[in-house]
């Protein structure tokens, strides 16, 4: 059960960051709220649960022995416990919205419009690096157009 709730707050904290980078002014205040509140507290779960279950301290929910990240029998191993899938989301939590929280700031300098903005925004919430190469592809086709900024 312990792995439930911290898989449902670390989603919620993560939906509500999102929601708030999508949809809200981007104020400085929330900007760093999305960083710290949302990406620091992410990579903080993330760093105490990975230091917990590598050190037995947390129960994984699934068979004990040694982690393996070098071969794929070994890493699905660890996702296939509660506490491996567990930090394995956070994992993806927390990068995926430090990515967008980069893509909105560079967005923003840019000048690009927030409804340009927002499925880009949107992609990288669902498919991480698809949303990023999206945004690699549309400022580097801005750039070559002759759109360049400061």
């Amino acid at each position: 059960m312990m792995w439930e709730a911290v898989f449902g707050a670390a989603n919620l904290l993560a939906m509500v960051m999102w929601a708030a980078l999508i949809l809200a002014p981007r104020w400085p205040a929330l900007l760093s709220a999305v960083l710290y509140l949302g990406v620091g507290l992410l990579c903080l779960a993330y760093a105490a649960g990975m230091v917990g279950i590598l050190s037995g301290g947390f129960d994984a929910g699934g068979e004990r022995g040694a982690v393996d990240f070098a071969t794929i029998a070994g890493v699905r191993a660890i996702f296939a416990s509660d506490g491996g899938a567990t930090i394995g989301w956070i994992h993806y939590l927390a990068i995926d919205l430090f990515t967008g929280l980069w893509i909105a700031r560079d967005a923003d300098a840019k000048r690009f419009s927030r409804l340009v903005q927002a499925p880009v925004l949107l992609a990288t919430f669902l498919a991480g690096p698809l949303g990023l190469l999206l945004w690699l592809g549309m400022r580097e086709r801005r750039a070559r157009a002759g759109g360049r900024w400061r």
